[in-house]
């Protein structure tokens, strides 16, 4: 049996549906709070179980029977909390007796300067430590984390962001998820970390270009001051938590963070990776 947290999320839900693709329906187990998106997997006849990260209990019920587990990152929430969410994860996986943990962290993560990489390291440490066989999949940034501004941008004319020139690898949800759905259902793979990042590197600068290209609509790249960028976000009445990252996260890309490039996804899919022109595309259509 193979069990997937954050089920109903963005990359979890999308997993399910590749490990669909590769096993029965029957041999699967989505994790989740209680969400009405879980009755959309129960109609394909996938195993629903409800459990809280917060929960420690809930967690060994839902993991139970478990060969393997991909264990998704909580979403949110002080970092100590969260190492704790996912210790809680990681006992549960060792009381289930699992065959493999996948944990999803974050590319780069022994050096990575974003405010999120400490979260990854810790956990990545914590399941070191527990002797658990695992899977690292270090997770690189999700194109859609800029391309869903895209709206915006046609809007206005403008990109914004405190980037800079820093270049990104970034790589499309559904190709991680693809991924993780193939490491999970192949063997020989406790032990291994990957770095699962794009192939090729793009600046925001690119990105505003590629959108008025495609769109046929003048849209550039205004680079602001982190505090200025910060402000922005806020009067569009964005969650603060989101804020923070979202501005940490430009002013990391700023300072190179992101500027590295592996192989490692698009072995793991056998092709190449997508491209951020297809992602472009793929938010125009939406």
């Amino acid at each position: 049996m193979i069990v997937v947290t954050g089920a109903t999320g963005q990359l979890g839900h999308q997993v399910i549906n590749h490990l669909l693709a590769r096993v029965p329906a029957s041999q699967i187990i989505a994790v989740d709070l209680e969400s009405p998106k879980a009755a959309e997997l129960a109609k394909l006849g996938v195993e629903v179980r409800f459990a809280d990260y917060n929960k420690p209990e809930t967690l060994m019920a839902a993991f139970a029977g478990a060969d393997r587990v991909l264990l998704v990152s909580s979403p949110s929430g002080p970092d100590a909390a969260r190492v704790a969410q996912h210790q809680a994860g990681i006992d549960a996986a060792m009381a289930a007796g699992v065959e493999l943990l996948a944990y999803t962290s974050v590319t780069h993560a022994p050096t990575n300067l974003m405010g999120m990489a400490p979260v990854h390291r810790d956990t990545e440490e914590a399941i070191a430590a527990s002797g658990v066989p695992a899977v690292i999949l270090r997770n690189g940034w999700y194109a859609e984390n800029h391309t869903n501004g895209i709206g915006a941008a046609l809007q206005y004319g403008a990109l914004l962001g405190s980037a800079g020139n820093g270049r990104m690898a970034s790589a499309s949800r559904a190709d991680l998820a693809e991924a993780a759905a193939i490491i999970l259902t192949s063997e020989g793979q406790a032990g291994k970390v990957y770095d699962l990042t794009g192939d090729t590197t793009w600046t925001l600068d690119e990105l505003a270009a590629e959108v008025a290209a495609q769109s046929g609509k003048p849209v550039t790249y205004t680079d602001l001051p982190a505090e200025e960028y910060r402000h922005v976000l806020q009067q569009a009445g964005l969650p603060e938590h989101i804020v923070e990252l979202i501005v940490d996260a430009d002013v990391a890309i700023a300072k190179g963070t992101l500027d590295y490039v592996t192989s490692d996804l698009s072995t793991v899919l056998g092709r190449p990776t997508t491209p951020m022109s297809a992602s472009v595309a793929a938010a125009l259509q939406a």
